[in-house]
């Protein structure tokens, strides 16, 4: 079932229609509070409330040309300073990206120029920029954005995929500039060659990486999310943290707007820091068949929008 979500996630003519069917936004609505802007900031007010952080991602990806990727990084500017106005104990919006939304397929250096735009505007309000990670053919030229944006700015995350083979090298090569790390198992259909194609060996892997950086982290020299809405596992990694003394503050957990809230809640109230990241836009179908084939439970619910 995985496979097939994957190929449709990346067939064309399905990227057309499907986002037009009254049953796909309906059932989208489970990973996103809608397509507009206030849509994503009346959901964050709600969140912060519970004293839950939030990420904002508009989506897309691969855009086709540098005004489109000029226009995304105003956007995110224009987003960041009108969260400035509205100032929460919860602390401000987050802002989480793809390269490819900033030029990276049209110029990697406009790219990294859009990038440390987006790190200063995100610098003066205080709060974080993050590059999410997209598919294995831009990880080295994401990794390469991060370091050179790491080495000028201390306010830049980047996401690393568990299900990579190369992960753990990376890891060890961000580790060198006390890094901000989400971590996730990874939505994208990698050949076996250069990833773990098994759930089991994607966890452990997942684990292993976890603890390397709560390490650091414990240290004060790292920032580590868990980006991953697998509760055994990350009670795995609690409980392994823990005896490493790793306290829960150090320990943060990432999870989809809409999914598991009331884990995220405990796990606040454990100490752990707390984020939803929140989705908005029109681009939203490859991202959420990629979502739809991480869980099946998630197809479960897909299905059911289909009856009255």
């Amino acid at each position: 079932m995985r496979s097939a979500l994957l190929w449709m996630a990346r067939n064309e003519r399905l990227a057309r229609t499907i986002p037009q069917m009254r049953f796909a936004k309906r059932a989208v609505r489970r990973f996103m509070p809608g397509e507009r802007v206030e849509d994503a900031f009346a959901a964050a007010e709600r969140l912060r409330d519970e004293r839950i952080g939030v990420l904002f991602t508009r989506l897309g990806e691969n855009l086709e040309s540098l005004d489109e990727a000029q226009a995304v990084t105003q956007h995110y500017g224009t987003v960041v300073d009108k969260d400035a106005e509205r100032a929460h104990v919860a602390g401000p919006i987050e802002v989480s990206v793809k390269p490819t939304q900033l030029g990276l397929d049209q110029d990697p250096q406009t790219c990294l120029a859009n990038c440390h735009e987006l790190a200063r505007r995100c610098a003066t309000t205080g709060t974080w920029f993050w590059l999410d990670m997209e598919g294995s053919d831009y990880t080295e030229r994401t990794l390469d954005l991060a370091q050179a944006l790491m080495a000028e700015h201390d306010n830049v995350g980047i996401a690393i995929q568990a299900c990579l083979k190369r992960s753990a090298a990376d890891v060890a090569r961000l580790l060198q500039s006390e890094p901000a790390i989400r971590l996730v198992k990874g939505a994208y259909d990698e050949p076996a060659r250069i990833a773990y194609r098994d759930t089991g060996a994607v966890d452990a892997n997942f684990l292993g990486l976890a603890l390397l950086v709560a390490e650091a982290a414990g240290r004060g020299e790292a920032r580590l999310a868990l980006g991953t809405h697998d509760i055994e596992l990350i009670e795995q990694i609690r409980t392994l943290a823990a005896a490493r003394d790793v306290p829960p503050a150090r320990l943060e957990v990432h999870m989809l707007y809409g999914i598991r809230e009331q884990e995220l809640r405990r796990l606040r109230d454990a100490g752990h820091p707390a984020f939803s990241l929140v989705a908005y836009g029109e681009a939203w179908y490859r991202w959420y068949m990629r979502r739809l084939a991480e869980r099946p439970a998630n197809v479960i619910f897909a299905l059911r929008q289909l009856m009255p």
